[in-house]
């Protein structure tokens, strides 16, 4: 009885600490679940990602306080072209101490780019297929690191459809940061920044699409169609895990997953 007890117990920990990687869904029934690599070299992204405080949970991906990095796709090849230049021109975790986290991570391999105007409190780091992660700094952050943003680029006249877009659709707060526009979305903000020209498509790149988990994928994608959003292939379950998903692509280039985790 003991050892069942004992098991019964690990297993609702396992579950626990499995849930508790993401941030609770917001009132649309959405969080932030992940990015979705197509990896010149998984080995080496997966050592990467794990050198800054990744835990391994399967043998393509990486989980992060916020969201997993999930580093192929399938049997498709490699993509073209990293983040700089696609609409989500990098992506971004927070740390609760930017120089202490360097230090680490410089030891465990990780190449890491100094902050802008070598700031102490921001830093950079790029994969060898091209995906550009930036580390920002909050020191009273209980956990060394976690998940914390998404940065679109568009055109000027373009930001604001994109704002109101992502609110919409996903339930997030619109809001400024910076003086710059963000919608907040749980476990991630979403941000934009005004570029020259409209950049490129995420599909095909190395950083492939992201992804938001939702609570009830049915309802979800009834509320979207009927906001005129079109799937870009049919809804899909997995029967042994019990996952369902389907994407769609937002008005700017960005691939999207939705997910409905199962097991």
């Amino acid at each position: 009885m003991k050892a069942l007890i004992a098991a019964l117990f690990a297993s609702t920990m396992a579950t626990s600490a499995a849930v508790a990687q993401y941030a609770p869904f917001n009132e649309t029934g959405v969080t932030m679940g992940h990015w979705h690599l197509v990896s010149h070299d998984v080995a080496v992204n997966k050592k990467l990602f794990m050198g800054m405080g990744g835990r391994d949970v399967a043998a393509a991906t990486v989980q992060f306080p916020g969201a997993r990095i999930n580093l192929n796709l399938g049997n498709e090849p490699p993509g073209k072209g990293g983040t700089i230049g696609s609409a989500v021109n990098h992506v971004g975790f927070i740390v609760n101490n930017v120089q202490a986290r360097v230090a680490e991570w410089k030891a465990a391999g990780v190449p890491v780019l100094p902050g802008n105007n070598n700031r102490l409190d921001q830093a950079f780091v790029e994969t060898p297929d091209g995906v550009r992660i930036e580390i920002l700094e909050d020191k009273a952050q209980a956990a060394p690191i976690q998940h914390e943003h998404i940065h679109f680029f568009l055109t000027e006249a373009e930001i604001p459809k994109a704002v109101a877009w992502y609110a919409k659709t996903f339930g997030g707060k619109a809001g400024t940061r910076n003086n710059q526009p963000v919608v907040d979305v749980p476990g991630a903000q979403l941000r934009f920044a005004k570029a020259d020209a409209p950049q490129a498509k995420t599909r095909g790149r190395v950083l492939d699409h992201i992804g938001f988990d939702v609570k009830d994928h049915a309802a979800f994608v009834r509320k979207i169609e009927a906001e005129g959003i079109k799937l870009d292939e049919p809804v899909r379950k997995n029967e042994t895990t019990g996952t369902i998903i389907t994407y769609i692509t937002d008005p700017w280039g960005t691939r999207i997953e939705l997910v409905q985790r199962g097991q």
